[in-house]
C-alpha cells in the first residue's frame, strides 16, 4: 500500500494539457505537499529526463523540507526540446527512527532495543537489490557501529550525518514509493528568458521623406543597436506591399504616388511571404544583413502576419483560402467601425484548411532556411487557437531553438490560452499600468502565481501603434523612467525605434497613435542628436548583463515596501541568492519624492543586525544600510531609479 500522498505539483500547466515553460541553464524549482498518515516522517525526490527514456536513467535530485508538508526541488535541464518530471514520495521509516531515536536519548530513556530497530532496517537496505556494492560498504560500517560496543550518542551521530541519511534515502526500498507524473515541460534556449528587442523599420534606415532605404542601409544601423545591449533586431514585414487600397500618410485613404503604404499589407505581383519587397533588395540582400547581425551578435526576428493585400498571389491562386461576401467579392479586415480594404484576412473555416496550413508553415520554414529563429507573431488571437498549438508543436519538434513572440492585445483568457499553446514570450500590458498599485498587482501576477510556470512576460515601453499618454505628457523623465522599470523588473523588454530621441507626438489628443507613423510613411531620423537617451539604454542593458541570472528568473521577484505612492521597490534575485539587485524607482515623472524603505531582509538574504553594501549601477555610488528602514529621494529630472546590487556583509 502507498502510504504518502503528493498534490499540489508545480509547474503544472492545465493539468499536464500543456508543457510548463523551462530553460537551458536555468534552474526549475518544483514544489509539491508531501505527507502521509500519523506522525512518521516522508521523503521525496525529483525524477526528470527525456520523454519516453526509462526512468532509472533518469537525474533526480532530492526535494528539501519547507514545513506545512510543502517540499522543493530544483534541477537543471541540460538541453533543449521536450523534457519531464515526477515526484516520488516515500515513508522515511529510517528518518523517523532517527527522529525519534533523538527524542528518547534527549529524554534519558533506555534506547538498547530502539537501537536495534534502526540496525534492523539498515539491514533491510543491505539487503535489496538495487543497493550497489559501494552503498553496502557504507551500510556495513554503519551497521557495525549501531551494534558495537560504544555509546548511544556515539552511535546516534553517526546515524545522523547528512551523508548516512543520504545513504538510507538512495538505498529505501521504492517498490511502496508514491510517484506522481510524468509531467511534461519543454526546455528553451536562454534567449527564451532573458532577451532585449529593438524593433526598427528597414525602409527608413538611409531613406528619404520619398525614397526607401534598403536592408544594406538598414544593417549599417545595426552597429549602434549592438552597442546599445540589445540582443534581438525585430523587422516589421519586409515583403512586397499591395497597391489596391494603399494606405498614405497618418493612415489616409488617399495614397499619393511617393506613399510606400502599410508593410501589414502584405503581398503584391512581386511575391508574398517568401519575397523581399524590391526596394528593400532581394532574399540574398536579407541573408547579408542577418550575417551581419549575427557577427555583432544580434539575431533577427522577422514579423509573421497571416493576411494578404488584395495583390498578394494567393488572392488569385487560392480564393477560397478567404471569405467572401455576399456579392462574391472578398471581404476585408474589420474591426468595426474600422476598416482595412488594404488587407485581406485569411479563412482558416476554409475546405482547404491542410493546404492552406501547410502553406502558413512553410512560410517559417523558409525564413528558418534563411537563419531566423525569432518570430514575431501579429495578431495571434484573431486566428484559431489550435492551429497555433499544431503549428509551434510541429516546428518545435524539428527547431527547437525557435523563439515565437505573440503580439496580443487582448482578453486576458486568451493571452494566457496563446502562451500555454506554445508561444515563447508574450506582449503584455505593461504599457498600461503606470501607477504603483497596478504596476505593483501586475507584477505580482506575472512572478507569484501559476502565471509563471508558463506566461513569459515582454515589457515594450512603446510600439509602431502604441504611444501611451504617459510618455506623451511625461517627457524625457517618463522615458527614462519607463526603461528602468521595463529592463529591470521583467526578463524581456522591448523599445521601437525613435524612443531613444524621446518621440513623442501623438496623432491627436487622446489617441495613442503616433502623428506622421512611420507604418505609412518613411520616417527617416538623426541618430546622432545629443540628447539621446541611448547612453541610458546602454547602462540599463549593461546592468542586465551583468545580472544576468537575477534578471532573467522571474519567480524570484519581490515587491517590498516603501511608504509612497509614488515609488516602487523591487528586488531581483539569482537562484543561489549570491546574486541580488534592488531597485527603487519613482514612477511619478513631474516631481521628486522621499520615502523609507521597509525591506524584505529574508529576500535580500541578509540579517536584520548587520549592515550591508548597496551598490547603484546608475551612479556607481555606494551606501551603507542597516535594516528594513532606509531613506531614499529620487528626483525624475536627475535620476529615475536607485539600481542596487546588493553586497553581503
Amino acid at each position: 500500500m502507498e502510504r504518502v500522498v503528493v498534490e499540489d505539483v508545480r509547474p503544472l500547466v492545465d493539468c499536464a494539457r500543456f508543457p510548463a515553460k523551462a530553460a537551458l541553464d536555468q534552474p526549475v524549482e518544483v514544489t509539491a505537499s508531501v505527507f502521509a498518515d500519523g506522525p512518521g516522517l516522508v521523503t521525496a525526490w525529483v525524477r526528470h529526463g527525456t520523454p519516453g527514456a526509462p526512468t532509472d536513467g533518469h537525474g533526480e535530485v532530492a526535494m528539501r523540507h519547507l514545513g506545512q508538508d510543502k517540499w522543493a526541488g530544483r534541477f537543471t535541464p541540460p538541453a533543449t526540446g521536450p523534457w519531464q518530471f515526477e515526484v516520488v514520495g516515500l515513508y522515511d521509516h529510517y528518518g523517523t527512527w532517527v527522529r525519534d531515536l533523538r527524542m528518547r536519548i534527549d529524554a534519558g530513556q533506555d534506547v538498547v532495543v530502539e537501537i536495534e530497530d534502526g540496525a534492523r532496517i539498515v539491514e533491510q537496505h543491505l539487503s535489496a537489490t538495487r543497493t550497489s556494492a559501494a552503498a553496502r560498504k557504507s551500510l556495513q560500517r554503519l551497521l557495525t557501529t549501531l551494534r558495537g560496543k560504544s555509546s548511544a550518542e556515539v552511535k546516534l551521530e553517526a546515524a545522523e550525518l547528512p551523508s548516512t541519511r543520504e545513504l538510507l534515502r538512495e538505498t529505501a526500498d521504492r517498490s511502496r514509493a508514491t510517484v506522481i507524473g510524468p509531467f511534461p515541460l519543454f526546455v528553451d534556449r536562454p534567449l527564451a528568458t532573458f532577451s532585449a528587442w529593438y524593433e526598427m523599420f528597414p525602409r527608413s534606415e538611409g531613406a528619404t521623406a520619398t525614397r526607401s532605404g534598403t536592408l544594406c542601409t538598414a544593417a549599417r544601423r545595426l552597429g549602434d543597436i549592438a552597442a546599445m545591449g540589445f540582443d534581438v533586431v525585430y523587422l516589421p514585414p519586409i515583403h512586397p506591399i499591395g497597391a489596391s487600397h494603399r494606405k498614405g500618410a497618418n493612415n489616409s485613404l488617399d495614397c499619393g504616388p511617393a506613399d510606400p503604404g502599410s508593410p501589414w499589407a502584405i503581398g503584391s505581383p512581386a511575391g508574398g511571404h517568401t519575397a523581399v519587397h524590391p526596394d528593400l533588395g532581394t532574399v540574398a540582400d536579407f541573408d547579408a544583413f542577418v550575417a551581419e547581425a549575427r557577427r555583432l551578435g544580434l539575431e533577427v526576428a522577422l514579423d509573421y502576419a497571416l493576411q494578404c493585400s488584395p495583390d498578394h498571389p494567393w488572392v488569385s491562386e487560392h480564393p477560397e483560402w478567404f471569405r467572401h461576401r455576399a456579392d462574391g467579392s472578398i471581404r476585408y479586415a474589420e474591426n468595426p467601425p474600422k476598416r482595412y480594404q488594404d488587407i485581406y484576412p485569411l479563412n482558416f473555416d476554409t475546405q482547404d484548411i491542410e493546404a492552406l496550413y501547410a502553406a502558413c508553415r512553410d512560410i517559417l520554414l523558409f525564413w528558418i532556411g534563411h537563419g531566423v529563429r525569432v518570430f514575431r507573431v501579429d495578431n495571434p488571437h484573431t486566428k484559431p487557437l489550435p492551429f497555433w498549438e499544431r503549428l509551434i508543436g510541429e516546428l518545435r519538434a524539428a527547431h527547437p531553438e525557435i523563439i515565437v513572440l505573440a503580439e496580443a492585445f487582448t482578453r486576458p483568457a486568451v493571452m494566457r490560452y496563446l502562451a500555454k499553446a506554445g508561444f515563447t514570450q508574450s506582449y503584455t500590458y505593461f504599457t498600461w499600468r503606470n501607477w504603483k498599485a497596478e504596476v505593483s498587482e501586475y507584477l505580482y501576477e506575472l512572478s507569484q502565481t501559476p502565471m509563471v510556470d508558463y506566461f513569459r512576460p515582454n515589457f515594450w515601453v512603446n510600439t509602431p501603434d502604441i504611444l501611451h499618454e504617459m510618455l506623451q505628457k511625461g517627457g524625457p523623465p517618463a522615458f527614462r523612467m519607463r526603461a528602468a522599470l521595463a529592463a529591470i523588473a521583467c526578463p524581456s523588454w522591448g523599445m521601437y525605434s525613435g524612443y531613444e530621441l524621446y518621440e513623442r507626438t501623438p496623432l491627436r489628443e487622446g489617441s495613442e497613435e503616433y502623428l506622421d507613423s512611420e507604418k505609412y510613411q518613411y520616417r527617416p531620423r538623426d541618430w546622432s542628436q545629443p540628447d539621446s537617451l541611448a547612453p541610458f539604454i546602454t547602462e540599463l542593458n549593461g546592468i542586465r548583463r551583468r545580472h544576468r541570472e537575477a534578471i532573467s528568473l522571474l519567480r524570484t521577484l519581490r515587491l517590498h515596501h516603501i511608504d509612497s505612492d509614488a515609488l516602487i521597490c523591487v528586488s531581483r534575485a539569482s537562484d543561489d541568492g549570491g546574486d541580488v539587485l534592488l531597485m527603487v524607482l519613482n514612477l511619478d515623472p513631474t516631481a521628486a519624492h522621499e520615502a523609507t524603505t521597509w525591506l524584505d531582509m529574508d529576500a535580500l538574504g541578509i540579517a536584520d543586525d548587520r549592515p550591508f553594501t548597496v551598490h547603484d549601477e546608475l551612479t556607481g555610488a555606494d551606501y551603507t544600510w542597516q535594516g528594513p528602514l532606509n531613506y531614499v529621494r529620487l528626483d525624475p529630472e536627475v535620476q529615475p531609479a536607485h539600481v542596487f546590487s546588493v553586497r553581503q556583509p
